[in-house]
């Protein structure tokens, strides 16, 4: 049975195990039943799962280099590391527990994203025909589109005048809500999370004495 020191850490780390679970379930769930670009609908036309392969970061943005992927991937290994010792350091200081379950969200979806780079060019074999090794290279897999609203910006607008709109365009998986989940609570609690010092009032100067009515004399 767990004791307090070890539940104290283990609660916030199983929050990113749960998230990583999830995530690769439904990654694993789509690549086994849905073919590449394929799509059905879930809530009518506001919520379908369309299956996309994501070479680069979240939300579809990429490092458009040759190295680029090689170096995203680096970069999630580190960041994982980071992220992992961040909420140690965390939970030691006793901070509002609510930023270790959003670095907890943070964690997991950072660690669900990793596995895909890492291990899905090879054992999905989904890796860009142009990569120099199938590891480290893999493409994530995203499924959730909101495209909650589909319209045709009227011509009077700025710039965007006659073009289609559509809100919410990218394609995203459970590991980038996660994360983006766990930002936005930082974001919208950051000043219960991070509560500004109090600074003490500063004292007198050693030595000195403080006037009182007894050391007035007449005269004076």
């Amino acid at each position: 049975m767990l004791n307090n020191i070890q539940l104290k850490y283990t609660k916030y780390f199983l929050l990113s195990v749960v998230v990583i679970l999830v995530d690769q379930a439904v990654k694993l769930a789509v690549y086994q039943n849905m073919p590449l670009n394929s799509e059905f609908s879930v809530l009518g036309d506001w919520f379908r799962i369309h299956y996309i392969l994501n070479s680069g970061m979240a939300f579809g943005l990429q490092l458009d280099w040759e190295y680029g992927k090689l170096t995203l991937t680096v970069f999630r290994m580190l960041a994982m590391i980071g992220i992992g010792y961040y909420l140690i350091n965390l939970v030691n200081k006793n901070v509002h527990q609510g930023l270790c379950w959003s670095i907890g969200l943070i964690l997991g979806g950072a660690v669900g994203n990793l596995i895909d780079s890492v291990f899905y060019g090879v054992f999905l074999n989904n890796a860009p025909l142009d990569a120099i090794t199938p590891w480290f290279h893999g493409q994530v897999i995203d499924m959730l589109y909101f495209p909650i609203v589909q319209t045709t910006l009227p011509n009077w607008f700025p710039v965007w005048g006659g073009h289609n709109f559509e809100f919410f365009r990218p394609i995203f998986n459970i590991a980038d809500a996660s994360i983006f989940i766990g930002v936005m609570i930082i974001l919208i609690f950051q000043k219960k999370f991070f509560p500004e010092k109090k600074t003490n009032e500063p004292s007198e100067s050693p030595g000195a004495t403080p006037i009182t009515d007894d050391t007035i004399t007449p005269g004076n």
